[in-house]
């Protein structure tokens, strides 16, 4: 079983089975930041409540959810270790094949450095690229539920998998936030 599937499982998101759901669609932000803080006061985990909409709402909390990220810092190492690794090697190779320079340096900076500075970005582009594979949640695990509706303007929030306990609070906090109907699946 691959790791991100365990992990799925270990959240109760087994993608193999029927995936519970209960939501609400919302018109303005500020009704979907109402119902985000009525699910998670209705004692539903973080990681099974889920957000989507057609536009970033970075100034409300339901938006900064999937904020923190490393890939600017592996981006930064990326390049750094790839610049670092073609200076060094750049200046290896100078040292071991020396040409005749006229009493110039066999180690030239600024021709190294032209060299340093292309794989330096080509390092932190690589890094870029193998972190956003690597962290980019799967088609298939994002789209537990959806709505057409979302495509249309509207926020949907809701709980994934909540315990049937929890399922009358959740249903009872979508509708105190102003959502015209609360979509429940099995």
């Amino acid at each position: 079983m691959k790791r991100r599937s365990r992990a799925l499982l270990a959240r109760g998101l087994d993608l193999g089975n029927a995936v519970h759901a209960i939501y609400g669609l919302y018109l303005d932000p500020e009704s979907a930041q109402r119902a985000f803080d009525g699910v998670r006061a209705a004692k539903v985990e973080e990681h099974n409540i889920v957000v989507l909409s057609s536009e970033p709402f970075e100034d409300y909390e339901f938006g900064q959810r999937d904020r923190r990220t490393l890939m600017p810092w592996l981006a930064a190492l990326g390049g750094l270790v790839c610049g670092a690794s073609a200076l060094a090697f750049v200046a290896f190779t100078q040292r071991t094949y020396p040409l005749p320079t006229g009493g110039m340096p066999i180690v030239a900076f600024w021709p190294d450095g032209i060299i340093a500075y292309e794989f330096t970005m080509m390092g932190a582009v690589l890094a870029t690229l193998i972190t956003l594979i690597l962290t980019a949640r799967s088609p298939r695990e994002s789209a537990q539920i959806y709505d057409p509706e979302v495509s249309n303007g509207k926020i949907l929030i809701g709980a994934v998998n909540p315990a049937e306990g929890l399922r009358g609070a959740v249903e009872q906090a979508l509708r105190k936030a102003g959502t015209e109907s609360v979509v429940s699946r099995p």
